[in-house]
């Protein structure tokens, strides 16, 4: 069992309310600073002050930009605005009392508002679903046996396979949950560490259709329990 596991699944819990509010309130028009204001200011209401990621709490990328892969540390959201067909990405690091909440969605947008995962457009439905068949891939092919390096090449390859791209600026897939970001471990090549010996971790693919003009990221936190996997 994890420890404090209530208390991640209560951050975590937040950080999916905020994703459910700003699917009710992303609108064409809108711009990145906006979107990150608006989910900012929705974590404070609940609670959140802190956010673990350099200090961003809503990684924002909208339309184009969504290919986009760059550190925290270098992120500024900018004036781009929401189009009235448009994808957004949103990735938010909430933190409460040194616990760590990590959630990650592409929303679509269409005649103005935000849609589901049946979008009409079907370049923005593939992503969706290749997003999703990774991520039951994941679920149902990842043992606590296998290193975070056979992980690595195991979803690089199906991303391959799919006819995508791994968008990371490392190529990596993914990380530990920790106190301190110093301390994470990644999805990446050469790191011979074994899932069962961590406790909480992220799967994280950033992808696009091979030369293709829009990104897709889907992100969540999970961890094993009793050898099965189980998401957060």
């Amino acid at each position: 069992m994890i420890k404090d596991l209530e208390k991640y699944e209560h951050i975590q819990r937040i950080a999916r309310n905020t994703i459910d509010y700003l699917r009710k309130n992303i609108r064409s028009g809108l711009t990145e600073k906006e979107i990150v204001a608006m989910a900012e200011e929705h974590m404070n209401r609940h609670g959140i002050v802190n956010f673990w990621y350099y200090g961003v709490g809503a990684f924002v990328l909208v339309g184009k930009r969504t290919i986009i892969s760059v550190s925290g540390k270098e992120y500024v959201p900018t004036d781009t605005k929401v189009q009235n067909s448009d994808i957004v990405t949103i990735d938010l690091s909430p933190e409460e009392d040194g616990f760590w909440g990590d959630f990650a969605r592409t929303i679509t947008v269409e005649n103005g508002k935000v849609v589901g995962e049946e979008s009409r457009n079907q370049g923005f439905h593939n992503g969706w679903a290749t997003e999703n068949d990774l991520h039951l891939k994941f679920m149902k092919e990842v043992r606590p046996e296998m290193s975070f390096d056979e992980v690595y090449n195991l979803f690089n390859e199906e991303i391959t396979k799919k006819g995508y791209e791994n968008l990371d600026f490392n190529k990596n897939l993914g990380h530990t949950i920790e106190k301190r970001k110093e301390d994470r471990l990644y999805f990446k090549k050469g790191e011979k560490t074994l899932l069962k010996d961590v406790n909480l971790f992220t799967f994280e693919p950033h992808i696009r259709k091979l030369r293709g003009k829009y990104g897709f990221k889907k992100e969540n936190i999970y961890y094993f329990d009793g050898g099965k996997m189980k998401s957060l």
